[in-house]
């Protein structure tokens, strides 16, 4: 396994991105490997006395086996849950890179690796200069890609497999995620998908009901990632 760690996208927002990334730091751990879990845009808060938090970065903290400061695994945190520099713009806050790249050395200093979820898409605007894929470019982690599955996500994996490449990044593998319990094609939509996208398929995560990190880690397949 790359100790290291990876970058985490999807093909759009909300497909999956914090379960597999929660389920990858608990493989980690279950390795014996110092992880923690950094999610520097997150957009949506809930109040938690004087303190804002966000679902999906208390569930990267919950797997971690390193204590770290909430601000320095999630520089950015909005309260409204809409696109982050739509969010940003509203609370009169500016997204910078340098303060992302300044936490996770931090984070660096004490884990040996960092799963980095992404925000929404692969090229989510974060201000008017910057996007998602411009932090995973200088991050330079192997990226995993979070396949929602439902009506489209061919056309979403494709373009942002073509996108990962034009970055001159490495995709690292992909996880399929059924997220439409509806959807009839699902296995013909994951079967193109294993046609087509050029890396290892680490797991297929089914529609079920309360799926947590601890499921959803028994179905990937770690061993594709060494």
């Amino acid at each position: 396994m790359n100790k290291a760690g990876f970058f985490i996208t999807g093909t759009d927002t909300g497909v999956g991105k914090t379960l597999v990334s929660a389920a990858l730091i608990r493989l980690f751990v279950q390795r014996g490997i110092k992880v923690a879990g950094m999610k520097p845009v997150a957009s949506g808060a809930f109040r938690d006395g004087a303190d804002w938090r966000n679902e999906d970065v208390e569930m990267l903290r919950a797997q971690a086996n390193v204590s770290l400061p909430l601000a320095t695994i999630n520089s950015y945190l909005m309260k409204e849950a809409t696109a982050p520099h739509i969010a940003a713009q509203a609370e009169g806050i500016r997204i910078e890179p340098e303060h992302i790249e300044r936490c996770y050395r931090e984070i660096r200093r004490v884990a040996d690796a960092v799963i980095v979820e992404g925000a929404g898409g692969f090229v989510v605007p974060f201000n008017d200069r910057v996007n998602s894929d411009d932090l995973a470019a200088w991050l330079g982690l192997p990226v995993i890609l979070v396949v929602g599955i439902r009506l489209g996500c061919i056309n979403h994996a494709l373009l942002t497999q073509r996108a990962i490449a034009g970055r001159g990044l490495h995709l690292a593998g992909w996880v399929a995620n059924a997220i439409d319990p509806q959807e009839p094609q699902a296995d013909a939509m994951i079967a193109s998908l294993r046609q087509r996208i050029d890396a290892p398929m680490l797991g297929s995560l089914p529609w079920r009901d309360g799926m947590d990190a601890a499921m959803a880690a028994e179905l990937l397949a770690p061993a594709n990632l060494i």
